[in-house]
């Protein structure tokens, strides 16, 4: 084999590591938890020596923020895609939006990151203050902006916008912890739960027709 050859391997395999840096990581944080995790293991897992994780990652925290947005950063981002393009009206918008919330949120990545922020986040504040950044926060901005949206088009009733945001996501919450505490002996229905909590939500908001006189 030649240098022509093996050069762009090199540099291929170059390009993935933070990737794969960052799956290793994972799997590590899914296993031990935050605190537990150590960036030996980490290396171990991903083939690497633990210098290499340096390279790429300053710190374990660095590490855990990228594993964060590698999971849950696509999803608000097909989110927001989603909330700028529709077409249609904004109580179908809202059920796509909660669908693909609940779709995703209750991956067993997704699941591994929040039963960390739930166990360890008191201890360790800085990654609580990341995933509300970068979930929380970006949730309530896109239900608000729904709700806007359909307030703006007479679907929704005045004033929804100002109470609702929080009000629609604590059931995904709640479910959320539901699945990592009571799951094995009271299984929750994901399908027919994020149906509910969607006519929950849309019952509150929906304009009323004013009965006739």
């Amino acid at each position: 084999m030649n240098d022509t050859t093996t050069a762009p391997k090199r540099r291929r395999r170059k390009e993935a590591r933070p990737s794969e840096i960052i799956e290793a990581g994972l799997a590590a944080f899914a296993e031990n938890g935050f605190a537990a995790t150590k960036l030996e293991d980490v290396a171990r897992r991903a083939g690497i020596v633990k210098g290499t994780i340096y390279r790429y990652f300053d710190s374990k925290d660095a590490l855990f923020e990228a594993a964060l947005k590698a999971r849950l950063t696509p999803l608000i981002g097909e989110i927001e895609q989603l909330v700028g393009t529709f077409p249609g009206s904004s109580t179908e918008l809202l059920r796509l939006v909660m669908r693909a919330a609940y779709g995703r949120m209750f991956q067993p990545d997704a699941q591994a990151l929040m039963r960390i922020i739930i166990s360890e986040g008191r201890r360790f504040p800085a990654i609580t203050e990341l995933y509300h950044r970068e979930t929380v926060s970006k949730g309530r901005r896109m239900i608000a902006a729904i709700v806007a949206r359909g307030v703006a088009r007479g679907e929704f009733r005045a004033g929804a916008a100002a109470d609702l945001p929080i009000v629609v996501m604590a059931p995904v919450i709640m479910a959320a912890v539901w699945k990592m505490t009571f799951e094995p002996f009271d299984p929750l229905d994901l399908e027919k739960f994020a149906d509910a909590h969607a006519d929950l939500a849309l019952n509150g908001i929906l304009a009323r027709t004013p009965p006739a006189p």
